[in-house]
């Protein structure tokens, strides 16, 4: 799952950064409203960790902003604003959630998890295709009843993909979204083409009923 941190403050914000990181999370950050925006319009993401007073503007014109683009991207308002109106106009406007400073890392973990969970698979926090079960809490994947033991960035792929199924997924688009934002500017995508090769393998190996089908230059879809 790939976020991005709206947050001035830095400490903060790195200090939910390692935390989000040390989760599995592929984490991004934007320090100011314009930067908010600009990575919001370029790339996309699962949930969004937004403060309300930011400079240059308000992360409730970045909420608007989000909910114009019709995204799905989850939003939970971070803010030390803890008043009965912000809280009501962030909700109003989309937000699916929100923490006022301080808070416990934990807590915020605990949120995420419980935000992107009531907006997936009818609440239950694990993606089903054939006989195929993805359980990202548990980092499982389970092909036919049976575990089968897959590499942090191959597990994330496939949460990719089965998002996504029968979808075309342009190489860069997929790395960016498991890598980060710069890996635009790598030479080439070698790492994009081998963990997706070992993961179409264990696929094939387990008997899953969904594989990895390459489409000549453009990328790959979920079959």
């Amino acid at each position: 799952m790939k976020i991005l941190i709206v947050e001035d403050e830095a400490s903060l914000q790195e200090l939910m950064t390692l935390a989000l990181k040390k989760e599995g999370y592929v984490v991004e950050n934007a320090s100011d409203y314009d930067t908010a925006i600009e990575k919001l319009s370029v790339y996309s993401y699962d949930c969004v960790l937004l403060d309300i007073m930011l400079p240059g503007g308000s992360g409730l014109d970045i909420l608007g902003y989000v909910k114009k683009l019709r995204s799905k991207v989850n939003v939970l308002i971070i803010s030390a604003k803890d008043s009965i109106d912000d809280k009501v106009k962030g909700l109003e406007l989309g937000a699916d959630d929100y923490l006022a400073k301080p808070f416990h890392l934990a807590e915020l973990v605990a949120r995420i998890r419980s935000v992107v969970r009531r907006s997936r698979n009818d609440g239950e926090f694990a993606y089903r295709l054939g006989n195929v079960v993805l359980e990202p809490d548990s980092n499982r994947l389970i092909v036919d009843g049976k575990d089968v033991p897959l590499l942090k960035k191959e597990f994330d792929i496939l949460a990719y993909f089965m998002q996504r199924p029968g979808h075309l997924v342009d190489k860069t688009v997929l790395a960016e979204a498991v890598w980060g934002d710069h890996v635009d500017q790598a030479d080439n995508f070698q790492f994009v083409y081998a963990q997706v090769k070992n993961l179409r393998r264990k696929l094939e190996d387990a008997g899953a009923d969904i594989g990895i089908k390459s489409v000549y230059g453009f990328g790959y879809k979920l079959v």
